[in-house]
């Protein structure tokens, strides 16, 4: 019998054999909704092209180069926040929830951007941040005026009495992510408002029916246009606790300005807010139900523990659902480049454990706030992350870039870089540089005069289109994973993983009546030799499916 293997075993370079194991039963016809196997790959639209060369990416680039998503086997887009926005955060402190940042084009824009993606067979999630709006939004100078209706709109606090006299104390011990204290006083009001993020982005009041009601709206709208769901940003921290108590000192950090110096347990991760996730899923299934067409999905972001995030698919007793996709940060949180083969498959199996049998996995290996594969894991071992992200059970989520591995530009200097050597280390800066398509001007990215971040210097042989051309190449062994992942085995079998020694990941993917694949993936730097008959069901003749692209071994 054949079978089919994936492994890595020339030093740095990764070899997929499938291993083609065929049982006699009679394969069975199963059927799946389109999210449950597909690839997710997130745009970050200042990145992605530029149409109009003021060196950001806008609307018309990414409907320019929707077909490269095609081409590479895409099935979903998620695009991080489109809206009008002073940019303080790149989007995520939204001044109007139903219009586009005018840098990034029109609302005409947009559609024509949903109908090529149409075309293309190619669905559109939009980033939600429901967590908090800009300070310009239009709600927050009403609830500062106390308008009726809008009054609480956002988290507002007296503060504590000055025993000095004069400007209230703040009200608690609450950090801002960002660093520094939760609370702004706001003159006007003559009260401290809310911000777990920056001081621009003051947080909406979800205890009040109105701002709940209001953001199921604004899911309604963009439903209306066309989208298959939402990114929910930052989900986690939506609900405080009513008595505003201080949060218990971890001891650890000696600067009560850092996040790091308290718990976190009244700011996040409250009951409260599942039951808002069940709220949005029930609207989504309604939307499905109402209009037809495919099932429109939640994706929910949370940093925070394996129970906790698990809280996400659905209710304990399983009376609500909630979340299609709890993101999963584990290989991302959990795994960096000195991480062993135990690490991998302890971290991998960590999610399967945990994860509700009825529920799909998914994988994220990648985003806007994190360091790339090839920066974090090591540029030797780009084709093993992508072969690991496309083989195992369930969804796949890629970063725009990591298909051609793009690494972080540490030497950019941007608007959160500021040209500090320290705050650097800390930037998000380096992994969001253009998108590099080609060897030309600005990485094929923009025909201006200079990008609002600058391009990676090392485009000229990092490209797309130098990829395209090349006979193997990281964009070509990505292409090849997507289409094999389309196989039965991959999107039903069962799992078995071992970790053959401290540098060898191996798993078997096995469907009865289907072939069998092994992935062997060497995360060491030297040359090694397996016996892969620890998988007792397979023969002692194996194809090789998809090799990485530096790899000794072909296809065939």
């Amino acid at each position: 019998m054949k079978n089919n293997l994936l492994h890595r075993l020339q030093g740095s370079y990764l070899s997929a054999l499938p291993l083609l194991f065929l049982l006699s039963a009679t394969p069975a016809v199963s059927s799946s909704d389109w999210w449950q196997d597909t690839v997710f790959y997130q745009i970050y639209p200042r990145s992605f092209m530029d149409s109009d060369g003021d060196g950001v990416g806008d609307l018309r680039g990414i409907t320019s180069r929707l077909q490269h998503l095609a081409d590479a086997g895409i099935g979903a887009t998620w695009m991080s926040p489109i809206f009008k926005s002073p940019m303080v955060d790149f989007g995520y402190d939204i001044e109007d929830y139903m219009a586009i940042q005018p840098e990034y084009g029109s609302m005409e824009d947009f559609d024509a951007l949903m109908e090529e993606a149409n075309r293309l067979g190619i669905r559109v999630v939009l980033d939600f941040v429901p967590n908090h709006s800009s300070d310009r939004c239009e709600w927050f100078r009403r609830s500062a005026a106390r308008e009726p209706g809008y009054e609480d709109f956002y988290v507002w606090h007296d503060g504590k009495e000055n025993p000095d006299g004069g400007q209230p104390l703040v009200p608690n011990n609450w950090q801002s992510v960002f660093y520094g204290s939760a609370w702004t006083f706001h003159p006007g009001r003559g009260q401290y408002y809310l911000h777990q993020f920056t001081k621009e982005q003051p947080d909406l009041n979800f205890r009040n029916p109105a701002v709940v009601e209001r953001m199921k709206d604004v899911m309604r709208f963009w439903l209306g246009k066309g989208v298959a769901g939402f990114r929910v940003d930052a989900v986690n921290h939506l609900f405080e606790v009513e008595d505003f108590r201080d949060e218990p000192v971890i001891g650890t950090d000696p600067d009560p300005l850092s996040y790091g110096f308290t718990h976190h347990y009244y700011t996040k991760d409250l009951p409260e807010v599942y039951d808002m996730v069940y709220q949005w899923r029930s609207l989504l299934d309604a939307w499905t139900q109402d209009h037809g067409g495919p099932t429109r999905i939640m994706m929910t972001e949370a940093y925070a523990n394996i129970t906790f995030t698990m809280k996400y698919y659905r209710s304990e007793d399983g009376s609500r659902v909630g979340s299609h996709m709890p993101f999963n940060f584990l290989l991302i949180t959990d795994l960096n480049q000195a991480s062993t083969a135990q690490d991998f498959v302890f971290t991998i199996n960590k999610w399967l454990t945990y994860m509700p049998r009825d529920q799909q996995a998914n994988w994220v290996i990648g985003n806007h706030d994190q360091p790339r594969v090839g920066s974090r894991y090591g540029v030797d071992r780009i084709d093993a992350i992508n072969t690991l992200l496309m083989t195992l059970p369930g969804i796949a989520v890629t970063y725009y870039g990591e298909e051609i591995g793009m690494v972080d530009y540490k030497n950019v200097s941007g608007v959160e870089t500021a040209g500090s050597d320290v705050f650097i280390d800390f930037s998000r800066d380096p992994e969001r540089t253009p998108f590099q398509w080609n060897d030309g001007k600005n990485a094929g990215f923009s025909s201006g005069e200079s990008t609002w971040l600058p391009v990676n210097p090392n485009y000229v042989d990092l490209n797309l289109e130098k990829q395209k051309q090349a006979e193997r190449s990281h964009y070509k062994t990505y292409q090849e994973l997507v289409k094999l992942r389309k196989h039965e085995t991959f999107r039903k079998g069962s799992i078995q993983m071992i970790p053959y020694n401290e540098q060898v990941v191996t798993f078997v993917r096995e469907l009865p009546g289907h072939p069998t694949f092994v992935t062997v993936l060497n995360l060491g730097p030297r040359e090694q030799q397996l016996d892969l008959s620890i998988f007792t069901r397979l023969s002692a003749e194996l194809n090789v499916a998809v090799a990485s692209s530096r790899s000794n071994f072909r296809a065939g």
